[in-house]
């Protein structure tokens, strides 16, 4: 094989692997090549478990992940290797169990590669990875050492969360496919909650396919696993520019508006859908909702080591403190006036397409971004792909998000897959 094993995509892998052009070991040793070569300099893991998936690799257990690699967040619980949340408290934390979807990529014959770097808790505090296409700007978070393993080649896939933007954003920043299904469809067993009733499990890859491949096993929802045919179906594109627009970058309204144009040249209806009055200040109230859920899921470890916490994370949950109960039940009755709109919204439409983040990635490593594009489609519910093939002016990746209504998965990853084989 002239291509070296890991920057295969997950299926190339896995279907090199079946066919005997590749071993399960050569595939996890060329990762473990690339990790050795760059991680110092990118920071993408908390703990690498490089000499057990070496000898899982050589035992070949079948299945339909067999030999592939998996990066896997260090808020999901696995009980081989430490999970630390993101925080010095749980330093060398051992969970009695794996999570739901950890022995559902282990039952299918995946590989646990090692827990990958999370901001402190899944929320603002970053942690120490870099975006490995400059070194010097943030992958965004919390799922950053994910977006970034995948990005860099040293893994096909990645698990992450999002409760605010923590799939989306890193994914926008780091050039990869991520994608947050709808809420509920993928199993939090074994997830550390943040907010729980915004809380979803997600995937980055490398390609739609690739990211619909490994939640259908995780979540044994065959329908999610696309076909070579689905780029036949051309799908109808609402361009909703959101009542976040003036949050994004000029050049990231100039490249949507592009994007909007290829897409609309390659034969799909290109349409403009805007928002109801609903939809105004939503992704304040999401941020209400999440910081009052914030103070509920964080309580043990403010009580009893708030020295170990940082004043980010602890400004968030004193705000959430603040948060009354009348303010809590405002903003879940304008969230539901909004789903129960939604239909209407996209009666036109297969998807949407808005901005993934307002820009690239922000230099710095001291922050992760603005959730901005991301607070009320998470606080909605329904699935997200962020599809790469966009570059700002400084060469960095910018990313379109499609939207879809809440169950309409399917729809969203084959609308997604079309919009990236046009966008690449």
């Amino acid at each position: 094989m002239s291509t070296s094993p890991n920057t295969l995509s997950l299926l190339s892998a896995v279907k090199a692997i079946d066919d005997g052009s590749l071993t399960a070991e050569g595939l996890v040793q060329s990762c473990l090549d690339r990790i050795n070569e760059r991680d110092d300099a990118v920071g993408a893991w908390t703990h690498l478990a490089g000499d057990a998936a070496c000898k899982i690799a050589a035992k070949g257990s079948g299945g339909p992940l067999y030999g592939a690699p998996v990066g896997i967040k260090d808020l999901i619980d696995t009980v081989d290797m430490p999970t630390g949340y993101g925080s010095s408290i749980y330093n060398g934390h051992r969970p009695q169990w794996d999570a739901a979807c950890v022995m559902a990529i282990r039952n299918a014959g995946g590989i646990i590669l090692g827990k990958t770097v999370t901001t402190e808790f899944a929320y603002f505090g970053p942690g120490k990875t870099a975006n490995p296409h400059d070194l010097a700007r943030t992958p965004g978070g919390s799922s950053s050492g994910s977006a970034a393993a995948v990005a860099d080649f040293q893994v096909p896939a990645a698990l992450g969360t999002q409760t605010a933007g923590s799939i989306i954003r890193p994914a926008s920043f780091c050039g990869v496919v991520g994608y947050k299904p709808t809420y509920g469809l993928l199993p939090l067993t074994g997830v550390r909650p943040l907010a729980p009733s915004m809380d979803h499990l997600g995937v980055f890859a490398r390609s739609v396919h690739d990211a619909g491949f490994l939640a259908s096993i995780i979540g044994r929802r065959p329908s999610l696993m696309l076909s070579e045919n689905d780029g036949d179906w051309t799908p109808r594109i609402g361009f909703c520019k959101t009542h976040e627009w003036n949050h994004a970058e000029p050049g990231t309204q100039v490249l949507l508006n592009d994007a909007a144009e290829v897409l609309a040249s390659a034969g799909a209806q290109v349409m403009h859908v805007d928002l109801p009055r609903s939809f105004v200040g939503l992704a304040a109230a999401q941020a209400q909702v999440m910081d009052y859920e914030v103070s509920f899921s964080g309580l043990f470890e403010v009580s009893n080591h708030h020295d170990k916490i940082s004043a980010q994370y602890l400004e968030h949950f004193d705000s959430g403190s603040k948060v009354t109960s009348k303010i809590h039940d405002t903003a879940q009755k304008q969230l539901a006036v909004a789903q129960a709109s939604l239909d209407d919204v996209m009666a036109a439409c297969d998807v949407l397409i808005c901005p993934s983040a307002p820009g690239e990635a922000p230099e710095g490593l001291q922050a992760t971004g603005d959730p901005a594009f991301n607070r009320v489609w998470t606080f909605l519910g329904g699935p997200c792909v962020n599809v790469p093939g966009l570059t700002g002016a400084a060469g960095m990746p910018v990313g379109v998000q499609i939207v879809g209504r809440p169950g309409d998965d399917q729809r969203v990853l084959q609308a997604a897959a079309w919009v990236q084989a046009r966008l690449s």
